[in-house]
């Protein structure tokens, strides 16, 4: 780990987890309104979850089954914004450069949470 980590706010994985949800926000702003309620609303809420499961990981450290209980519902909260990231680029929303762009950075927020659930010893209070 390095350098002590004193809170959610400075992991590598929140970070990069917050600004693709800020990026999907920014363009789910043109997606037509008919999608409002279900696709924008739906890739928002997930891609926001990531966020809050990992922030709610973080405060269960005293417990290794919660923690990564918590840490595996971020990651499936990632998949599926992934999905949702497919579905908008299928219905011609989402440009292939955007699209690729946030598959990876998916791709990279889920390798991150499964390390830390590999390696959830180094993460819990003793």
């Amino acid at each position: 780990m390095g350098e002590r980590i004193q809170s959610y706010k400075e992991l590598r994985v929140y970070q990069n987890a917050m600004d693709a949800a800020m990026e999907i926000f920014k363009l789910t702003k043109s997606l037509p309104i008919e999608e409002r309620f279900s696709m924008v609303d739906q890739m928002r809420r997930s891609s926001r979850s990531v966020c809050v499961n990992l922030g709610e990981a973080w405060r269960k450290r005293r417990y290794k089954a919660a923690f990564i209980a918590k840490l595996s519902d971020a990651e499936s909260e990632a998949c599926e914004t992934q999905i949702w990231l497919e579905f908008a680029q299928k219905c011609n929303y989402l440009n292939n450069d955007d699209m690729g762009k946030l598959d990876n950075l998916y791709n990279h927020i889920i390798s991150q949470i499964i390390t830390m659930i590999n390696e959830s010893d180094k993460w819990l209070i003793k």
